[in-house]
């Protein structure tokens, strides 16, 4: 069990007070101290310190910057491979991939193709993504609504609006011609 698991386990099924758990978390299991975990979670240290004093809880937006922050820090630490965006799609979408990788805000993100024949294939695909550690996941409107429910990272829809205008116009000189 990964330690953002534990902490969520700790506080939701054993009834613990968040500010134990997460004080133990970042001094025993992951050794970082309130700057740096407040740096990679996106959350002032003020309200850092105020959660881990019991002072206050955390909002839900909050709390999932905490245990994403978690997660990261266990993963580098863990020496894990570098989080990737999944896109799952049919082979000759994806052979038009050109980019392997994408920055964003100073972060590298390499790109994982995941080719699906069948809607099957796609949710398979999609499960199998986020538990290789798929940060986000791209795919067609046909399966974002159904991985959508499952999956608890960001899924982004492609919608290929050029592509299908062009090929309605081709079909339309097919039909006409």
């Amino acid at each position: 069990m990964s330690v953002a698991e534990e902490l969520v386990t700790s506080i939701f099924q054993q009834d613990k007070e968040l500010h134990v758990v997460l004080s133990d978390v970042l001094r025993n299991k992951l050794r970082v101290n309130i700057a740096k975990f407040s740096e990679c979670a996106g959350i002032p240290q003020s309200t850092l310190y105020k959660i881990l004093s019991g002072e206050r809880e955390p909002n839900m937006k909050t709390f999932i910057k905490i245990v994403r922050a978690i997660r990261r820090i266990e993963e580098e630490k863990g020496g894990k491979k570098r989080r990737f965006v999944a896109v799952i799609a049919s082979r000759p979408v994806l052979d038009g991939i050109e980019m392997r990788s994408v920055d964003v805000d100073g972060e590298r993100l390499d790109i994982k193709e995941y080719p699906a024949t069948s809607i099957e294939d796609a949710i398979i695909s999609a499960v199998k993504a986020e538990r290789e550690g798929a940060a986000a996941l791209v795919c067609a409107p046909i399966l974002s609504p159904v991985v959508e429910k499952i999956l608890q990272i960001p899924i982004i829809t492609i919608k290929p609006k050029s592509s299908v205008i062009n090929a309605i116009k081709a079909a339309a000189r097919k039909a006409t011609g």
